[in-house]
C-alpha cells in the first residue's frame, strides 16, 4: 500500500469513529427535572470525589441497561482551575482560558479519550458524589496525580464499534464479526466507558472500591483488588468504602416540606401539575 492509500485509509476510519462516536454521544432523552441542587453540590466538592452522571445519550442507555443502574459515567474531581498541580493538565486549562476559579473535572470522553471539562457542563444534569472516606490528603493527591498523567490517553476505537453493535438486530452481522463483548459479558465492555481510568487511580494507592475478598491459611481477610476493566460507575455508589453526597432539588425543601406545593388530584408522577395547593401544618 503506497503512502497516500495508507493516509487515505486512515482517514476513512479516523471519520467513521468520529461520525459513530458523535451518534453515540447524542442526547436521547429530554432533560429531566432537577434532582439536585447544583450550587449546593458544588460548594461541598473535595478533590479526588467522583462524580457520577446519569447520561441521557444513546450510549448511556447501552451502559444503564448492562449494568442494570442509572449512571453512565464517572468523572473525578481535581480541583479549581488556579489550585491544579504544575504539569500537562493546568498547561490545557490555562489555555482554555477558563477563570481560576473554574472547577474542573478529568475524564475519559468517548471520541475524545482522557480530557478535562468544566463541572458547570454538567449543570442540570442528575448527579451524585462518591467521596473515599477518610482517604488522606497525600492520597488524594497521589489519586489525582495518576489520573492526570493519562491526559490525552486516546479513546479504544474498538470499544466504540462493539458499543454500536448493540443498536443492530441480534443475528444481523456474522458469528465471527460479533465482538466477545456479547460473550464474556459486560466486563469486557468497561473500557469503553470511563471507570476503568478512575479505578485504576484509586488502586495505585491501594483505596478498595469493591473488592474480591477471600479468606487465609489462618482465617483473616485478604483483599483482592478488581481488574479495572470490571468497575462501572454504579460500584462507586454502592462501594461501602465511599460516603455518597446528595442533596434536596431545591436546597431546604426538606426543612419546609410541609409548605411545598403538591398536586393530590394527580394520579401518578407522570401526570402534568395542572394547579399546586399549599399544604397547612
Amino acid at each position: 500500500m503506497s503512502g497516500v492509500e495508507g493516509k487515505t485509509g486512515l482517514n476513512w476510519r479516523a471519520r467513521l469513529v468520529r461520525w459513530v462516536s458523535r451518534w453515540l454521544s447524542t442526547d436521547v432523552q429530554p432533560a429531566p427535572a432537577p434532582r439536585t441542587d447544583f450550587a449546593r453540590l458544588s460548594e461541598h466538592l473535595q478533590p479526588a470525589d467522583v462524580v457520577l452522571v446519569a447520561g441521557r445519550s444513546r450510549v448511556a442507555g447501552v451502559i444503564q441497561t448492562v449494568t442494570l443502574s442509572s449512571w453512565s459515567h464517572a468523572a473525578l474531581y481535581i480541583g479549581r482551575a488556579d489550585t491544579l498541580a504544575e504539569g500537562k493538565v493546568r498547561q490545557v486549562v490555562a489555555q482554555a482560558g477558563w477563570p481560576p476559579d473554574t472547577q474542573i473535572l478529568l475524564e475519559a470522553e468517548m471520541g475524545d479519550g482522557v480530557r478535562v471539562s468544566p463541572l458547570a457542563r454538567y449543570r442540570g444534569e442528575h448527579l451524585r458524589i462518591c467521596r473515599p472516606r477518610d482517604m488522606p490528603e497525600s492520597d488524594r493527591a497521589a489519586v489525582i496525580s495518576y489520573a492526570c498523567a493519562r491526559y490525552g490517553t486516546p479513546y479504544d476505537t474498538r470499544q466504540i464499534l462493539d458499543l454500536l453493535r448493540f443498536f443492530l438486530p441480534y443475528g444481523v452481522l456474522p458469528r465471527h464479526w460479533r465482538s466477545t463483548l456479547f460473550e464474556a459479558g459486560h466486563g469486557d465492555m468497561i473500557r469503553a466507558i470511563c471507570s476503568t481510568l478512575l479505578a485504576n487511580a484509586f488502586a495505585s494507592v491501594h483505596y478498595p472500591i469493591l473488592p474480591t475478598i477471600h479468606r487465609g491459611e489462618h482465617g483473616e481477610m485478604i483483599f483482592v483488588r478488581r481488574n479495572g476493566r470490571l468497575i462501572t460507575p454504579r460500584d462507586f455508589d454502592y462501594s461501602p468504602y465511599f460516603d455518597i453526597i446528595k442533596y434536596p432539588f431545591f436546597g431546604d425543601d426538606v426543612d419546609r416540606y410541609r409548605d411545598l406545593l403538591w398536586d393530590d388530584d394527580a394520579p401518578c408522577a407522570s401526570r402534568p401539575v395542572r394547579r399546586g395547593r399549599r399544604l397547612r401544618k
